[in-house]
């Protein structure tokens, strides 16, 4: 059985109005995590994401980048109960 994990970030910087959710939404479909990524008043990105390791990895590499109109400054992370994923829809 995979070990599952998950994680909770709030990215910082140019990342609203610049396709972040929906490019972040295309990355974690594409490695097969449930979550979301939504916008913050504060101009942050929200993103909570559940899955394999190797996946959810792969997903935080990508949320220090974003896609190419973005200008990440931090993210903030932590590790959450995986078992708070069912309350989680699709990313």
């Amino acid at each position: 059985m995979t070990q599952h994990e998950a994680i909770l970030a709030l990215v910082s910087g140019k990342v609203q109005g610049v396709w972040f959710r929906a490019s972040t939404q295309k990355v974690a479909q594409s490695l097969h995590l449930i979550g979301y990524a939504k916008n913050l008043p504060d101009g942050r990105v929200e993103v909570k994401a559940c899955g394999d390791h190797d996946s959810i990895q792969q997903l935080i590499d990508y949320l220090h980048q974003g896609p190419e109109l973005a200008e990440v400054s931090q993210v903030d992370l932590q590790h959450i109960d995986p078992f708070e994923a069912s309350a989680f829809r699709t990313i």
